[in-house]
């Protein structure tokens, strides 16, 4: 972005309608100069002049966020905060969830995956929009492997998302704003399918681990999830995707002791034996800064 901003693009930039930036300047309330009779906004001023506006009462919120890990259900996220004992806990009910809460204040980071498609990282642009307003940063957990879970020996030999439509097939899905529903629909929709056309049941799962109870209940014949919980439950697996899962985390909490005593345990030994034995995790880029407001 250019360093000196037109009236039109400090609105865009501050998310404000054109007519407020004008009151603002009336009321000399906002950094600003003019050239030849054109209005010009210094965006490095106007970045400042943001971080001033922002209340103690938010700082104070960043500050006292609970230690709580919302958004993905994801099985090495949780099963690290567990072995780790790092005081964070987890309250997995999507990624749009986990994102609501960070705003919200209920939550010191959020585990999120939003599908790509056209090749965007939606992670990010996710993280900016919804996120760009406090200090927190954006940090790859793993990249997993998703496709389709299925009755250990496949017995409804299902091979390909097509195969969903078969009328013996019930498929279980995730909440609507889970990463994994969303990818499913990006999925569906890159095969030429709609939902309507598969047989859906219900209760919704509310984590990976309820499409694979689903299955091995006899609920469900297919659901969309991570290798690992196929590999968990014993059950069989048609991948489908490679995506990245990041950890949205307020800049405070990352400095927290529960926070860096995760970080530290995921550098330990049995937290890379343990990925490894789940299978469908790549951890190499683990921490590393994806998105840094």
């Amino acid at each position: 972005m250019r360093q000196l901003l037109s009236t039109k693009e400090v609105a865009d930039y501050l998310r404000l309608k054109e007519r407020k930036i004008y009151d603002l300047v009336a009321q000399e309330a906002i950094p600003h100069s003019r050239v030849s009779g054109k209005l010009l906004f210094p965006r490095a001023l106007i970045d400042e002049w943001v971080r001033q506006s922002t209340t103690d009462h938010n700082l104070r919120a960043m500050r006292n966020a609970p230690a709580v890990i919302a958004g993905s259900s994801d099985p090495l996220l949780e099963w690290a905060v567990r072995e780790s004992r790092c005081g964070l806990a987890t309250m997995t009910y999507g990624s749009m969830d986990g994102i609501d809460r960070l705003v919200g204040g209920s939550a010191c980071a959020a585990a999120l995956h939003i599908p790509t498609g056209s090749g965007a990282d939606r992670n990010t642009s996710l993280t900016r929009d919804r996120l760009g307003h406090l200090d927190c940063v954006l940090l790859e957990w793993a990249k997993r492997e998703q496709g389709l879970v299925v009755a250990a020996g496949n017995p409804l030999k299902i091979q390909k998302l097509a195969d969903l439509k078969k009328a013996k097939v019930r498929v279980a899905l995730r909440q609507p704003g889970a990463g994994s529903f969303l990818l499913f629909l990006q999925l569906l929709a890159d095969a030429g399918l709609h939902i309507d056309a598969i047989k859906t049941v219900q209760p919704v799962a509310q984590t990976e681990a309820d499409i694979a109870s689903a299955i091995l209940d006899g609920r469900a014949d297919a659901g969309l999830a991570v290798r690992a919980v196929a590999r968990q439950f014993h059950l069989d697996f048609i991948p489908l995707a490679l995506e990245r899962l990041d950890v949205a985390v307020l800049r405070p909490s990352y400095f927290d002791a529960p926070w860096q005593a995760l970080m530290a345990f995921t550098r330990e030994a049995s937290f890379a034996r343990y990925a490894k034995s789940l299978a469908g995790y790549d951890v190499s880029k683990l921490g590393q800064v994806v998105w840094n407001a």
